[in-house]
This record gives C-alpha cells, structure tokens and sequence, in this order.
C-alpha cells in the first residue's frame, strides 16, 4: 500500500549536523501529515516533528530551534535537518505519513527506522 525508504542516519560528534530523508511510493491519493518519531533505548517512542500538507510544522520542545522539518510535496518526501545534535538525540528515527490510498482508505505507515548516534 505504502512504502516509506529513509536515508541519512549516522554516527556524528556532539554539536555536529544530520539530515534525514524519507520517500514514500505506493498506492497513494494524497498525504496528510508527514513526520518524524525516534525511539531511544529503553524509552517510549516520540513524536520528533511533523508537517501537514498545508506547511504547518510541530516539534518537540526538546528539538525546537535545532531541527528543521521539510517536505517535497510533489515528490512525497519529508526530510528533517538536524542541527547542534546532541548525545540525548541518539536513537532510532521512524518516518511516519497519514495517507489517503487511491482507494479512498487512510492509513498510517512507518518506515524502517534509520539510527542516529551522536558520540564523540
């Protein structure tokens, strides 16, 4: 039905910059919401940042001011830039859409995660 790649995630110093792409394909009408969650070790999973199809974003209060959520709406890509990274940003990130199918269904898809760790 729909199907999420993301790319992007790494190994990078405190301080340093990241930045995550995701693509969706499928049987898709129109997409919603776009978004990015991350699961640490031992933690819930959280909501990092999102953008609807209006260009509205939300973040995280943690995140605001360092990470910049974007979308290619022709293209059904989200990407987030994250910038001034620090050790407790390091997890799993999962981007996340709310899509309308050709068929006139709406789902929620996840990708496969792609891990960020920000180490020196």
């Amino acid at each position: 039905q729909v199907q999420l790649v993301e790319s992007g995630g790494g190994l990078v110093q405190p301080g340093g910059s990241l930045r995550l792409s995701c693509a969706a394909s499928g049987s898709i009408f129109s997409i919603h919401v776009m978004g990015w969650y991350r699961q640490a070790p031992g933690k819930q999973r959280e909501l990092v940042a999102t953008i609807g199809n209006d260009g509205n974003t939300k973040y995280t209060d943690s995140v605001k001011g360092r990470f910049t959520i974007s979308r290619d709406v022709a293209k059904n890509m989200v990407a987030l830039q994250m910038n001034s990274l620090k050790p407790e940003d390091t997890a799993v990130y999962y981007c996340n859409v709310e899509a309308r199918l050709r068929g006139g269904l709406d789902i929620g898809a996840w990708g496969q995660g792609t891990q960020v760790t920000v180490s020196s």
